[in-house]
């Protein structure tokens, strides 16, 4: 993956080998019997144990999703009666997350929670961190080498493009010659490259669905707005569209209706409340959304509360936490939006 430590660059990491879904329960909250968790809690099947110190190097929050990562992290260790969190300021600059990451080292943190600004720039200091026996549970965007991390946590960018294809193609099964259109991410980022292939994948298992155009955004709502404006100029008639981010949705569904189009379905990307909102009112094209849940820094804080405590996880036979858990791209649309309701971000 090409890497920057542009904003839109941290966006979103590379996909592991390794698919696991609903694993994270070994660390469970403890909140007093009977309170009612929040949305994205694990059923409470352990009790406080070892206290662990966690260092949470997360990213500067000038991105919906960024924010919500630290969000997630910052609210999952507030469940734990046995963790502190050490949390630095975020940044997006290379030299000076290197330098907050050295910090918690020198403070001997129990156990570091990193979300690089680029992953090959950090490699280094997750070997420091690992070889002065701190474990580094890496979150999303991946180090060079597995060497700098005990733990990979994220999500899966060919399973977006996956799931919002078959999506798609299910919905459109029945209909001859139907005709798709794609509203992509930064074309110079690996991951919206996977995006785009799990996307073209899923349709090949349906011969009656050609993708007709394709145009790349930049993940925000302006370029969302302008590149969705030139496709429905380009594209006078078409039955649906694939957006690989909510955030750049909006400013798409800004254009859409400007234009008065309605005879089209459009599936975004991410997970974002103002789509699951619209999801959920029903009174736009935007049936759907995909996931790429920035729940998974709430489920690193879990993984490092384990490795500080010597926990596996709840469900599985090995005593030790995976090496890998890619996160799953579940598709959200009418029937389930209620339950992700809560997991939303702004």
């Amino acid at each position: 993956m090409p890497e920057t430590t542009s904003r839109r660059g941290l966006l979103f990491g590379a996909a592991a080998a390794v698919t696991a879904g609903g694993l994270l329960t070994a660390c469970t909250s403890n909140e007093p019997k009977g309170a009612k968790p929040a949305a994205n809690d694990k059923p409470a099947d352990d009790k406080p144990g070892k206290h662990v110190t966690i260092g949470f190097a997360g990213p500067q929050a000038d991105h919906g999703w960024l924010n919500a990562i630290n969000d997630n992290a910052k609210e999952r260790a507030k469940k734990y009666s046995d963790i502190t969190l050490e949390a630095t300021e975020g940044s997006n600059d290379t030299a000076a997350q290197i330098g907050q990451v050295e910090t918690l080292i020198n403070k001997k943190v129990d156990v570091l929670v990193i979300l690089p600004a680029d992953g090959k720039a950090l490699t280094q200091v997750g070997l420091k961190a690992m070889r002065a026996g701190i474990p580094v549970v890496n979150l999303d965007r991946i180090f060079n080498t597995p060497q700098a991390y005990r733990c990979w946590i994220g999500g899966d960018n060919y399973g977006m493009g996956l799931s919002a294809g078959n999506y798609i193609g299910e919905k459109l099964k029945g209909k001859k010659n139907a005709r798709v259109v794609e509203l992509a991410g930064l074309d110079n980022l690996e991951l919206t490259k996977q995006r785009s292939q799990g996307f073209d994948d899923a349709l090949k298992n349906y011969p009656n669905i050609r993708k007709v155009a394709r145009q790349a955004a930049e993940f925000t709502v302006e370029s969302g707005q302008q590149k969705m404006s030139q496709l429905l100029q380009a594209q006078k008639n078409f039955d649906a569209l694939w957006n690989h981010d909510d955030d750049q949705g909006v400013g798409a569904l800004r254009a859409i209706k400007q234009a008065g189009r309605n005879d089209f379905l459009m599936v975004g990307g991410a997970g974002a409340l103002s789509a699951f909102q619209a999801i959920e009112a029903d009174d736009s094209v935007l049936k759907a959304t995909v996931l790429y849940p920035p729940t998974m820094a709430a489920s690193a804080i879990d993984l490092a509360r384990a490795l500080g405590q010597g926990k596996g996880v709840s469900g599985m036979a090995e005593f030790e936490i995976p090496a890998h858990v890619t996160l799953f791209s579940a598709v959200v649309d009418k029937d389930n939006v209620a339950q992700y309701m809560p997991t939303g971000f702004k």
